[in-house]
């Protein structure tokens, strides 16, 4: 999903911490960096992995209905499973990137993972045995498809594994990577790193309505085995042209992940539970913490020591022993320093924002299974020859979030500017606030317009002559809600944690999504096990005509105000980073936000 880069002063400081020493593979200043000579590699890489991975699952649930002959709930359970590890494999990859080989052989092996599971999922339709076999109309009306046995199910699984695993290397290290091309220190390359943001987001919108449209179309309408082997040859040339570009690249050497000192800051607390501390602002002369300045940096600030989380200042305290003569701990598993609880602390603190985002995912996550679902259901025509592939209905969210967000950017937050006084022209909580809203707004609205087509359906005895396009209002909605919530999530994390986890902060947000699927698909379960008493068949049972998906997401729409409720007890209470931040050089630092609340 597509969102605002961020500003080039900022894009400058996010990669400054990945600068290793001087060595002859990662200084740049030993080896002049590929610049925009590189990118054409870069961009055609990501744009042929995007295209490939994104059309081959954009009409995933439609695959799953339809070949696999699965019901909408199982269907839901499968990509709702699949989602969540997909969402958390990127925290994975991250820590072997930046601890162990980086990026650059991160994404070579993830490549190679994801065409593994793009070879097999056409293999899947291409031979017969590994599907169930195909269903007449009259079978399918009936519910008397055979649908898929242990082998199909373990054949599926074994592509999808392979894809979550391409996921988890390619999503978090392609954008760094891309960024590594640019020397930072540079005026020139700091314009580069935001014309590459630019070009990134840009590329991916275009790609992603590509995938939506024309992969789609080939898929439901030509056949599934053309749609699956055109991401695969896709994925090859993405692997080639990567692999060309080779001797222009900067390889920035890992230096390790931050994971690892989020582990240690816990580790010693525990370690020195029993210990007394002081206040943050209170002097005493026995108790000192451990501060040093920081090391292979540039220009990022130290945090101070605050009384927030208490419990972990104790992991900063200097023992007898833990120092070396040079003033260097002796043992990091032992010691911790203060910058690093503090970042343990940011951590700590947008976790009740990141709790409030769940239900917000969950509202959106419905357009790729059961609006599928109301859509096949639906008069998919558009004239008298042509069809709208129901996978390809998504592209109504990403036109809404297409024209708003230039309008949005270049009209309504200048005007706000004014009279707010903010730069931003609304807090990021006030806007992830109003995402919130529209997710619930969409619910609501998608439960009005399933109640009429299912009215329209049982009247009618058949599939509702009601249109498809009457679908178009509720994905508008959910457009808006991605527009809001998810980039002014996105926008938050990138702001609100240190300058040295940013990229840590870019996986909060798959992990939003990734728990948003697991409880979505727990949700599903919940429903269906429990409604459809009495003889009655169950909200979100197999024939839609017959269920109640509309109370569903009446459901999914009071947790969202229960949510709504939630997040503004959470926002009234925050405060920004800004209070906190401090810097030798206080001056650069003038252009953060203002100390304010929703």
């Amino acid at each position: 999903m597509p969102y605002s880069p961020p500003s080039e002063y900022e894009a400058g400081k996010d990669h400054n911490h990945h600068l290793p020493p001087p060595s002859p593979q990662s200084k740049v200043g030993q080896r002049k960096p590929g610049g925009w000579k590189s990118m054409p590699y870069v961009l055609g890489m990501e744009s042929f992995e995007r295209l490939a991975t994104i059309g081959l699952l954009a009409n995933f649930t439609v695959f799953l209905m339809t070949v696999f002959h699965m019901t909408q709930v199982s269907s839901s359970y499968l990509i709702n499973i699949w989602s969540g590890v997909g969402n958390f494999t990127p925290l994975v990859g991250a820590y072997i990137s930046d601890a162990y080989v980086g990026k650059f052989r991160v994404i070579a092996f993830s490549s190679f993972a994801s065409l593994l599971g793009m070879m097999t999922m056409t293999l899947i339709v291409a031979i017969p045995a590994l599907h169930p076999p195909s269903c007449t109309p009259q079978q399918t009306h009936l519910n008397q498809c055979q649908g898929p046995t242990t082998l199909h199910m373990g054949v599926l699984i074994l592509a999808l594994g392979f894809l979550s695993i391409g996921s988890g290397g390619i999503r978090p290290c392609s954008l760094p990577f891309g960024v590594d091309q640019f020397d930072p220190t540079t005026d020139e390359g700091r314009k580069g790193i935001n014309s590459f943001f630019n070009w990134y987001y840009t590329t991916f919108t275009i790609i992603l309505l590509i995938a939506l449209t024309l992969v789609v179309y080939i898929q439901d309408s030509v056949s599934w085995v053309w749609g699956f082997a055109i991401p695969t040859i896709l994925m090859v040339c993405s692997i080639v042209l990567y692999f060309v570009g080779t001797k222009l690249y900067v390889y920035v050497k890992p230096e390790g992940s931050v994971f690892t000192g989020i582990f240690q800051a816990f580790v010693v607390a525990y370690k020195k539970r029993k210990l007394k501390v002081p206040d943050a602002n209170e002097i005493v002369i026995d108790v000192k913490f451990y501060d040093p300045p920081l090391k292979g940096t540039y220009d990022i600030p130290k945090l101070p020591l605050t009384d927030n989380f208490r419990f972990l200042n104790k992991a900063a305290v200097i023992l007898n022993g833990e120092i070396t003569s040079d003033g260097s701990r002796v043992n990091p598993w032992k010691l911790a320093s203060i910058q690093q609880i503090e970042e343990v602390k940011c951590i700590l603190k947008v976790i009740p924002v990141l709790v409030s985002g769940i239900i917000c995912f969950i509202a959106i996550a419905q357009q790729g299974t059961f609006t599928i679902s109301q859509a096949l259901k639906m008069d998919r025509h558009l004239g008298p020859h042509f069809q709208i592939p129901p996978g390809s209905l998504a592209v109504f969210s990403m036109i809404t979030i297409g024209i708003w967000l230039p309008f949005y950017d270049r009209i309504l937050v200048p005007s706000l500017r004014k009279i707010t006084k903010i730069e931003t022209g609304i807090t990021l909580l006030q806007r992830i606030g109003i995402g919130v809203v529209f997710s619930i707004l969409s619910m609501v609205v998608a439960a009005m317009v399933e109640k009429m087509r299912r009215e329209s359906a049982v009247h009618h005895n058949q599939s509702a002559p009601l249109s498809v396009m009457w679908l178009v209002p509720q994905l508008v909605l959910m457009g808006f809600a991605e527009a809001f919530n998810i980039i002014g999530q996105i926008e938050f994390y990138y702001k609100e944690f240190p300058e040295n986890m940013k990229s840590f902060a870019n996986s909060m947000f798959f992990v939003t999504v990734g728990m948003a699927n697991y409880f979505s698909s727990a949700l599903v379960m919940v429903v269906h096990k429990v409604t459809g008493k009495n003889g009655r068949p169950d909200w979100l049972t197999a024939n839609i005509d017959a269920g109640r998906v509309d109370y569903f997401y009446y459901v999914i729409a009071g947790l969202g105000v229960v949510n709504m409720i939630y997040f503004l007890i959470v926002a009234s209470r925050y405060e920004y980073k800004s209070k906190m931040e401090i810097s030798e050089d206080e001056s650069r630092f003038d252009v953060e936000l203002n100390n304010i609340k929703i």
